[in-house]
Order: structure tokens, then sequence, then C-alpha cells
């Protein structure tokens, strides 16, 4: 029995119909399976704890939705050991793309009913559990203000989740004002004067598809960290460019660290978001929870899974 965790509004509405669609081709197959709809972020998880708690057959839970509703069933999953799969249907699809699960409904389907599993780690903070990126300055910032907006809204119904990113981009550059950071990567502190943005990866990308740490892999079982610091509002508009390829980590003002726990302190309030959900206000300090989670994806199939330990799925199993 599979558990479909649906959230009709994500994406602008795409939740919804994308829905229509699975729905179609799993009565067509003749897959066993049950519904659940979220109501909101908040109650998620709790939803789905009490879903998962109803039986022990669970194949897997799969969502048709965006990073955000990934994100609020993250502890659920990791507490009843049951797989991950992922029908995208948000703005960013950064999960998807982190595990190869194509955008395509129904190849995205395929995917998660073939049963080839990775194990996955995960970012743990005193907010909760983060799959994609802990995020915290003005990224984040742009994150806040892109959700706020009403520009989103109208970028994911022409399907165009990245527009509303770039938007939010020029919008939260003319009013955010870099900071001093002090950066603690296992133990061991860095400061960074003037410091845009502190972003802690276990994926490669998040914004729709923006490598900010384009070395990450989610199953190595280390944090991948990029800080950008002292540079000008004009450079830093040159280097969103270069971040849609992963060629800014090159650059003089670009630090890349790596490790399994993270600090991070800026001189001034800053937020945080993971997997593009608000997690309050820097500092904050997250950690890497090597393979608490298994995860549906092509990936498995491959020959080398630099991903993670391969094989097929069961619920505890």
């Amino acid at each position: 029995m599979y558990l479909f965790i649906i959230n009709p509004r994500s994406g602008g509405g795409a939740g919804r119909r994308i829905w229509h669609t699975v729905q179609a081709l799993l009565a067509a197959r003749a897959v066993p399976y049950e519904a659940l709809f979220t109501q909101s972020a908040a109650s998620a998880e709790n939803q789905v704890s009490q879903a998962l708690a109803r039986r022990e057959d669970w194949r897997a839970a799969i969502v048709v939705g965006g990073d955000g509703t990934i994100h609020s069933v993250l502890g659920a999953l990791r507490r009843r050991g049951v797989p991950l799969g992922v029908i995208p249907a948000g703005s960013g699809n950064d999960t998807a793309r982190g595990f190869s699960i194509p955008l395509a409904p129904e190849a995205a389907l395929d995917t998660a009913l073939q049963e080839h599993c990775i194990e996955a780690d995960l970012i743990s903070a005193t907010g909760g559990l983060t799959l994609t990126a802990v995020a915290s300055g003005f990224d984040a910032q742009v994150a806040v203000n892109v959700n706020g907006s009403r520009y989103k809204r109208l970028c994911n119904a022409i399907g165009a989740g990245r527009l509303a990113y770039i938007i939010g981009v020029l919008h939260t550059l003319m009013t955010f004002k870099p900071c001093r950071v002090s950066v603690t990567c296992d133990g061991k502190e860095q400061a960074f004067d003037q410091a845009w943005l502190v972003s802690v990866c276990n994926l490669p990308s998040y914004g729709g598809g923006l490598l900010i740490c384009p070395q990450a892999e989610s199953g190595d079982g280390l944090l991948d960290v990029c800080v950008v610091h002292g540079v000008s509002r004009g450079q830093l508009l040159r280097l969103f460019p270069t971040v849609v390829k992963g060629s800014h980590t090159k650059l003089p003002y670009v630090t890349m660290l790596r490790g399994r726990s993270v600090a991070v302190h800026f001189a001034q309030p800053r937020h945080a978001i993971g997997d593009g959900e608000a997690l309050g206000t820097a500092p904050l300090a997250v950690a890497c929870e090597p393979g608490a989670l298994r995860v549906l994806s092509p990936l498995a199939a491959a020959p080398a899974v630099a991903a993670g330990a391969a094989g097929s799925c069961r619920a505890g199993g």
C-alpha cells in the first residue's frame, strides 16, 4: 500500500492538477493506495504520522507537492522508516532535481513504483529536519520576500518558478545590507566581513535549480557550505548568473567549506530557511544525519551510486 501525500495548493495549484493526472494513472494500473491531503505545513507532519501509524505495510510515502511539502513530513518519515517518493508539483522542485527524479508526473510515478531506493542524509537543526539546504542571509531574505509576494503566484501560474526567484533577488538587492559573520565548521571558526549569505547544503541546488553547492552529495555524510562575502551589490548581481552553472565557486569572494556540523553567527539578525521554509533567525547550528532517510530515485539503478547506498525499498527494511 502506498500513501500519497498531496498538497493541492503547491506550485500555485499545480499539486491539484498533477494529482488528477496521477490518480487516473493509479486507477488504470490498479495500484493500491491511500490519499492524504495536507491542510498546512504546520499540520502535515501530524497528519502523516497518524496515517503511517494505522498500518505496518506501507511501501512508500509519495509526496505530490514541492520542497516545502516534503520538508513538513521528513520527521514522520524518519521515525517510521518509510521511504520517500516525489512527484514534483512545486515552484522549485530541487529535491526532485537532487535525486534525478523526473519532473513529468507519469515518469516520476514510474520512478516511485519501481521502488529503487537510496539512503540520503538529512540536515538536523533546532527548527527541525531539512533535506535540500539551510540558507541564511541574503538568499533567505529573498525566499521570505518571494513567499510573501504576488509575483510568486503569477510565476507559478505560468510555470516559471525560477523567474519568481530572480525577481526576488532584484527586490531584495535594493534593501539588504551585508554584515560580519562567523562560520564554525567541524569546530574550526572563520570570520568574514561584509557577508551576504551562508548556505549549508545537502543537495546541490535550491531556488529552482540554482547550483549553490554543486559538489554537494546527499549520501556522503558531509554538509557543503557556501559563504559569499566582501562583494559589492553590482558584483553580487553579476554573481547570480554564474550560480546557474555552479561556476561561482571559483570566485575570490566565494568561500566553500565542508564538514559534519556547522554553526553560523551573523552580527545582525538574519532570516534562516530550510527547504524554502522559515526556520527563524540566525544564529543557527546544524549537523548532518547520515543515511537518515530513504528516497525512491533513479540514481539507485545507476552502476555507481554516488548519492548513497542503494537497494530495494521497504518500510523498516
